[in-house]
């Protein structure tokens, strides 16, 4: 493993100044960060990185820049496109592929639509459509490790994955396929037409997240953080009005101060009352809550019980 940066401290080893040193517990996830992304690199032909400009995939591009620096990423980027995306967010992804001169493929959930490959859902959401359109993407562009921005403490579900996550010639997890990673080994064999998922930040929680952004001076979509915001009240969440449906009728929308702590289709993604307009604020918020943030705001992960895993089983991230 490469260690990314040692940080002084009191105890562990001595450097070679005779200085005692101890590397941060952000230190210890971002070296295992960019050896994941290494691995991969050594590993497969055509790795791709699931890319929303949601947090998560923008610390995941942020360890992959660090992982082969001064060399450009030598993966593409993959975005699957509800078409009920927040429109801050898109220009958000846009911007940084020009600024790190990336590839972007896009798979468009609205293609699949108008071919009559996929029909709307009753409750407008898009989010469970994304499975077919990400499936075709990889088969079409014969990727064979998608890197993902999976946390296991966002949902029962992720926990049940490793971090090297066997994929199907269908997409599908299987748990009992889980292989073991002991000493960090990572297996990626896999037969033709299978593909492996690989999440990176697997040991992170939405607070390392937080903290590591502002370490690191990350920039990030301002939905992030506290303002004003026209929304509805719809199954205990504050949800944004659009083009995807909302608001209905008896629905009435009021402006109120939010901030999101997920992103992704605006008709499932809810956001949270927060006066957190700073990244400080923003991590003592996160210290006080004990909801994670899917449980809080992702009407998607409510459908059931076991809605997610139903969901990995057939090919979603």
């Amino acid at each position: 493993m490469t260690t990314a940066t040692a940080r002084t401290g009191t105890g562990g080893d001595s450097g070679g100044d005779g200085s005692p040193y101890a590397l941060s517990h952000l230190d210890v996830l971002e070296s295992e960060g960019v050896h994941i992304f290494r691995e991969v690199a050594g590993e497969f032909e055509r790795p791709v990185i699931l890319f929303s400009g949601g947090k998560d995939s923008i610390v995941m591009l942020h360890l992959a820049l660090k992982a082969f620096a001064p060399a450009a990423v030598p993966f593409a980027l993959l975005h699957v496109d509800t078409g009920h995306n927040f429109p801050e967010v898109l220009d958000y992804r846009d911007r940084t592929v020009a600024r790190h001169g990336l590839r972007l493929h896009v798979a468009s959930v609205q293609d699949f639509i108008d071919r009559g490959e996929l029909r709307e859902r009753p409750d407008g959401t898009r989010n469970p459509l994304q499975t077919v359109p990400l499936l075709a993407a990889i088969e079409q562009n014969r990727f064979d490790a998608v890197f993902g921005g999976g946390r296991r403490d966002e949902e029962k579900a992720r926990a049940k994955e490793r971090i090297f996550s066997l994929r199907d010639e269908f997409g599908g997890w299987d748990p009992r396929r889980q292989r073991p990673e002991l000493w960090q080994l990572y297996n990626g064999r896999h037969a033709p037409g299978e593909h492996v998922r690989v999440f990176p930040l697997s040991n992170w929680t939405e607070l390392d997240v937080w903290q590591y952004i502002a370490r690191e001076r990350i920039e990030l979509p301002a939905i992030y953080y506290a303002h004003q915001r026209e929304v509805f009240a719809r199954g205990g969440m504050w949800l944004a009005p659009g083009g995807w449906g909302g608001p209905k009728d008896g629905e009435p929308l009021e402006t109120r101060q939010v901030r999101y702590r997920t992103v992704g289709d605006m008709s499932c993604t809810g956001a949270v009352d927060s006066d957190a307009a700073t990244i400080e604020a923003v991590i003592a918020e996160i210290a006080a809550s004990r909801l994670t943030e899917r449980g809080a705001t992702r009407a998607d992960d409510k459908l059931s019980e076991a809605a997610m895993e139903d969901r990995k089983r057939e090919g979603y991230f």
